[in-house]
């Protein structure tokens, strides 16, 4: 499921002389199609899980029988294309969405022309990786991954879109919030300090849990106080201050956990608690027992080597009137 647009060049009569206008340079070759095929970008659509492979195979001219021998077949397929230098990007392929659009738009589903159809025009403009080389095991999981992120921006999104005002002040909940939870992020990790960081956070919203991950590089004093956010990714700043600030409108339970890698010293690692629209510390012991638990079993986790478990540090928070 390859979208792969290709131009046939034109032709035309030849004479024997050319005005100054059309004279090729001496250095630059007469283009072809081969030379057109590697300015072209193509999109793969991939099914990602066996799952939605399963659902595919209904389908007489779907070849596949197999998720695992079909992986690999995309991925030689990814790697013929880097071989010739092509810029490849890898969509989910969702096969629900595949039926809803061919239903729309009156085609067949079952023909390869249908799959490469959805794939151009749904596909490549939803959940989607560049290819770099990587392998199709760590591809999978890069593109399921990006998958669920854009999931859970999306549902915080609609859950303080879906706020409204408040009776009271008139202010709009959703954007209050965003507001709030924006400044939250910025002091603490001015008051972090220096060295990488690495953000969880966690928020139970109505019958779903929200995840969001944050990386972030601070500059501050030689106490780790004052500094500065630097290399902060917008998108993944957007998905993290939506998640946290769902938690926050809707006072839901939740938390946050920074990890802090520095030179020459062990891992830190802080936590606080989502209450009443703050983040308020943990204890030292909170944060161990929360960090060396299995979320999914309860079961304790050996604690990592080289971790010292701290307080959540005070940080300067804004007010908030909801």
């Amino acid at each position: 499921m390859a979208h792969i647009r290709n131009s046939r060049k034109s032709t035309g009569r030849t004479t024997t002389a050319r005005s100054p206008r059309g004279t090729r340079p001496a250095h630059k070759a007469r283009p072809n199609r081969r030379t057109l095929r590697r300015e072209t970008p193509s999109t793969v659509g991939l099914l990602a899980d066996a799952y939605d492979f399963e659902a595919m195979t209904r389908y007489r001219t779907f070849a596949f029988d197999d998720h695992t021998a079909y992986l690999r077949q995309v991925e030689g397929l990814l790697r013929s294309f880097a071989a010739q230098g092509l810029h490849t990007t890898v969509a989910l392929f969702d096969p629900e969405e595949f039926t809803e659009f061919c239903t729309a738009t009156g085609i067949d589903p079952d023909t390869p022309a249908s799959r490469t159809r959805f794939t151009a025009e749904i596909a490549a403009a939803g959940t989607r990786v560049p290819y770099q080389g990587q392998p199709i095991d760590s591809l999978v999981p890069e593109l399921i991954n990006k998958a669920v992120r854009q999931a859970t921006w999306d549902y915080a999104t609609l859950l303080l879109a879906d706020l409204g005002e408040c009776a009271e002040c008139g202010q709009d909940i959703g954007r209050s919030a965003f507001e709030r939870a924006s400044t939250i992020l910025t002091r603490l990790i001015e008051a972090a300090g220096p060295g990488l960081h690495h953000m969880v956070c966690s928020v139970q919203a109505q019958r779903e849990q929200l995840i969001a991950v944050l990386h972030a590089e601070g500059r501050g004093d030689a106490e780790g106080r004052g500094g500065e956010p630097v290399r902060l990714d917008e998108t993944d700043v957007a998905e993290f201050v939506t998640v946290l600030a769902a938690g926050i409108a809707q006072h839901s339970p939740g938390g946050l956990v920074l990890r802090t890698t520095s030179a020459d010293a062990p891992d830190r690692v802080h936590g606080w608690r989502l209450h009443e629209g703050g983040l308020h510390p943990l204890t030292a012991g909170e944060v161990f027992s929360a960090y060396c638990t299995d979320a999914d079993t309860g079961d304790p986790v050996a604690p990592e080597p080289g971790v010292d478990y701290r307080a959540g540090f005070p940080f300067d928070q804004p007010t908030t009137d909801h």
